[in-house]
């Protein structure tokens, strides 16, 4: 890789790491860009998987700083998100990175939609108080078996599934909520990353690299109040994610 390459992949990395602070999706901008540098589709799907990870790590930290800690309830979710992230990634090696990169881009679409529009929001305010029923214990471990399968598959807006699988079925508060996701997240990509370090699919340069660029993002992110700024990023995700679709459609 170029020098000018490895400045790219930094600089996208600050801004998936400001995008992600903001609220998400920062997956939506360095995967495809990854692609673009020549990685084959499933070593760079990989690669970010370094770059989730760091960033992650340095979440649950702060959420354990601040009290927001739930180790029990993450590992019971985590665990069925392990098998289901194993066999996801398992998938994403095998298929064709053609196949892959099709699918990349109607998942870019339909997560810069959920972006958007924040429907989760929606389902929020209609629930109210925590409960963990059996029968609910049971559909969050179904449930997290395909978050998994779906976080070690391709990733992207995982977190959004999340936030609304745990807040409609157990009715958590926001931040509590927030807190096991990134816990959760950390944990399958564990998994995930080890499949696909072990079948040789990370370039660990522009892992580290994109790594460093997300903290430094995330450390932005947290300390400007952007409010203002928030229309612009929403304006450059939109033109971006739908010029990143359609190259990976082939369509220019």
């Amino acid at each position: 890789m170029n020098l000018w390459q490895i400045g790219l992949v930094l600089i996208t990395g600050i801004v998936a790491g400001f995008i992600n602070t903001l609220g998400g999706g920062g997956s939506l901008l360095t995967m495809p860009m990854l692609i673009f540098l020549g990685l084959p589709a499933a070593e760079a799907n990989g690669t970010n998987r370094i770059a989730i990870f760091i960033q992650n790590i340095v979440a649950v930290i702060s959420f354990r700083s601040k009290g927001y800690f739930y180790p029990k309830i993450g590992l019971l979710l985590g665990i069925p998100a392990i098998l289901g992230s194993i066999i996801g990634a398992r998938v994403a090696i095998a298929i064709s990175g053609e196949l892959f990169e099709k699918i990349l881009g109607v998942v870019m679409i339909i997560v810069l939609i959920i972006i958007l529009t924040r429907p989760e929001k929606r389902f929020i305010k209609e629930i109210e108080g925590e409960n963990w029923s059996i029968i609910r214990l049971v559909v969050a471990v179904l449930v997290f078996f395909g978050v998994g399968f779906y976080g070690g598959f391709i990733q992207a807006g995982v977190g959004f599934i999340i936030i609304v699988a745990l807040t409609l079925i157990t009715g958590m508060s926001l931040v509590k909520v927030n807190s096991l996701k990134v816990l959760i997240i950390l944990i399958f990509t564990i998994s995930s990353l080890l499949v696909f370090l072990i079948n040789g699919k990370v370039n660990l340069l522009l892992g580290l690299t994109l790594a460093a660029g997300s903290a430094i993002g995330a450390y932005l992110g947290s300390i400007f109040a952007i409010t203002k700024g928030d229309k612009w990023i929403r304006i450059f995700l939109i033109i971006t994610i739908v010029a990143m679709s359609a190259h990976l459609w082939g369509l220019f």
